[in-house]
Parts: C-alpha cells; sequence; structure tokens
C-alpha cells in the first residue's frame, strides 16, 4: 500500500505586531525625534560663536536685534543680504562689525552711474616688466561684499555681481576665479531717493536671500547712541574696531555645514511651497515669488532652527522668514501699490490665507 509522503512541518504563523499609534510629528520642543537626531552630530550647546558674534555686533550696532538676527542666519544659510534704511543707520557699521567678529575680509564698493563692471570685478594688464598679461582682481574678491547703494549704477554694472552672488567666482577676460569661502555680499539701498537710480533687475533681487529693513531705533536706544558715539574724540564711539574677533572663517564654514544638516520636515516643506504658491494667485499680487523663494524659505527656518539649537525646522521659523524673504520677491498690483498697501501688509494676508501644519 503507498502512503502518500509526509509532508513537512508547518511554520507556524508568526502573530502580528500589535498596533502602535506613530510618533508625533513635532515633539516637545525640550525633545529631538530620534529619526531626526540620529543622523545628525549633537549642536554645542550653546554654539558659543555664533552666540558671542551677535553679543559683540549688539554692542555697536545697538537697539536691532532682529535685523543681527536675521544678518547671522543669513550667514549661516549662505545668502546674500539687501538692507534698506535711511541714510545713518549704521548698515555700513553692522557689515563692517560682522567682519571683524570672525576675521573675514571686507572691502566696499561705492555703487555709482560711472562705475563699470571691470571696476567691480577687476580686469586684466599688461606687465611691461614681466612681458605678459596679470589679472587685477577688483573689490569683489574679499568674504563680505558690501555694495553700497547699489541701485545708484546702471544695469551692465549691477549685472557683474550675478555670476559671483549665484556661483561665488568671477569669470575675468575667459578665466574663472574662484571666491575664498565664506563669501557673502551686503546691499544697500535708500528708499527715499529715487533720481538717478536704476532699480535691480528681478534676477538679481532674486539672488538676495534676504531683504532686511532697517528702522529708526526708539527714542531710549537712539539716545544711548548719541552719548556712546559722542564719548570719543571725533565721535569714534561705538566704532567696529572696538569689536575684537572671536571665531574664525573655518568655524562660519562649520557653522553653514551644521545647519544645511538640520532636517527639513516633510509637512513644513510643504508649508512653505503652499506659502510660495500663494503668492502667485493671491488677488493683490500681480508677480509672485519663483521656486527659489520657497527655497529660500527653507534655509532660513534651518538657519533658525539651529540658532534655537535644533535638529529640525517648524512651521514658526518659515513663518519668522515669510517677509524677509518674500517681500523682494513679489509685485503688487499696480491699483493695490497705488492705494498705500506695503508688501509687508499683502504678505501677512497671504501668511493668514495659508494653514499651518499642526505642531
Amino acid at each position: 500500500m503507498n502512503l502518500p509522503p509526509e509532508l513537512p512541518p508547518s511554520t507556524p504563523t508568526p502573530e502580528p505586531t500589535p498596533w502602535a499609534p506613530p510618533p508625533p510629528l513635532f515633539p516637545e520642543p525640550t525633545t529631538i525625534p530620534n529619526s531626526v537626531a540620529a543622523p545628525h552630530p549633537p549642536l554645542p550647546t550653546p554654539y558659543s560663536p555664533l552666540s558671542t558674534i551677535h553679543h559683540a555686533i549688539s554692542q555697536v550696532f545697538i537697539g536691532q536685534e532682529e535685523v543681527i538676527h536675521q544678518v547671522l542666519a543669513a550667514l549661516l544659510a549662505g545668502g546674500h543680504v539687501l538692507l534698506e534704511g535711511k541714510p545713518g543707520l549704521g548698515k555700513t557699521h553692522l557689515v563692517l562689525a560682522l567682519a571683524r567678529t570672525f576675521g573675514g575680509a571686507f572691502r566696499r564698493i561705492q555703487f555709482t552711474p560711472d562705475l563699470m563692471p571691470s571696476d567691480v570685478t577687476g580686469h586684466t594688464l599688461f606687465d611691461l616688466a614681466a612681458q605678459q598679461f596679470r589679472v587685477r582682481q577688483g573689490p569683489v574678491f574679499t568674504q563680505l561684499l558690501l555694495a553700497d547703494e547699489i541701485n545708484r549704477a546702471p544695469a551692465k554694472t549691477q549685472s557683474a555681481l550675478l555670476e559671483v552672488m549665484q556661483e561665488g567666482r568671477v569669470t575675468i577676460d575667459g578665466e574663472t576665479h574662484t571666491l575664498a569661502p565664506p563669501f557673502m555680499t551686503f546691499a544697500t539701498q535708500n528708499p527715499i531717493e529715487q533720481e538717478g537710480t536704476y532699480p535691480l533687475p528681478e534676477a538679481q533681487l532674486d539672488r538676495f536671500l534676504l531683504k532686511i529693513l532697517i528702522d529708526y531705533p526708539d527714542a531710549t536706544q537712539e539716545a544711548s547712541i548719541v552719548r556712546a558715539v559722542c564719548s570719543e574724540a571725533a565721535a569714534r564711539g561705538l566704532s567696529p574696531d572696538h569689536v575684537t574677533q572671536v571665531c574664525t572663517p573655518q568655524d562660519i564654514l562649520d557653522a553653514q555645514a551644521a545647519t544645511a544638516a538640520v532636517d527639513a520636515v516633510e509637512s513644513v516643506v510643504q508649508y512653505a511651497v503652499a506659502l510660495t504658491r500663494a503668492t502667485r494667485t493671491h488677488g493683490a499680487i500681480s508677480l509672485g515669488a519663483g521656486t527659489r523663494g520657497a527655497i529660500s524659505l527653507v534655509r532660513m527656518a534651518k538657519a533658525y532652527a539651529f540658532l534655537d539649537n535644533r535638529h529640525y525646522i517648524t512651521p514658526a521659523d518659515v513663518k519668522r522668514a515669510a517677509l524677509p524673504v518674500l517681500r523682494h520677491r513679489i509685485t503688487l498690483a499696480p491699483e493695490v501699490a497705488i492705494s498705500g498697501q506695503s508688501t509687508d501688509t499683502v504678505l501677512q494676508s497671504v501668511l493668514n490665507t495659508v494653514q499651518a501644519p499642526r505642531t
């Protein structure tokens, strides 16, 4: 009698893993999610060079704490800044003080209608003694460049900064020269005088990570500034020369690398994209922000998170960055501009229409 072959013993079916609720997307501020914190080295607590830089600048640039914070965030994000404010509010003071804190090279260009592109980037000249052409580097070969009153030069000269701002390099007579990092451009504009000025092209405006508005200090702060400036001969009080170096350019580069490693939570990235896209459909805006606007929002959110000693970004970081990041990237509708509404007011209405993800 033929018996059927014995079947192999059956493997017992594993019991299903009990369901557990997913971890919250945004934990309490005192903790960092394991999925976010694992791939990254711990941040210094606190990151002393940045806090020391902030303190050093605030000693000579009084009453502008948020401006200093935005400038430091732009430095961490590796972006360029457009400063707008009335004369005498310390724009040059701020940039020179920042350069001294980390020992960065600083150069200034006073933009005028007769300024040529070669006056910015440099040019070649023939060395009679050596019987060869040599490159004479322009003022862009630095680490912190101040383009003072940038809108007083024609578009041809303004465009000389496009390559260096975007690529960190300069082409002179077909030869490319790479600038030493970190490189950062600060450009200033006077919002009052418009005669003899040339509006910046949209392509160049978009290269600036931030547009920072510098306003008057309050009465108490202004009195402190006057007393401090007049306390030394020739009104040299609050001079950037009083600022001491607290770190090196390599420390800044290390901080920029750590900032880039901050985790961009997917829901917050989608929120940044939604804010940018909302500027394109808002009735008061004729020209909305492009994709670089959303990229800049996330870059600044990472910088704010790093300054707050966090490894992940939150919607609050994006909201804080929205006005300085987007105000120069949109164009108001003519009827809205004539009515006197400001760009910031319209952007605030955009923020109110886009729901932020729950934290």
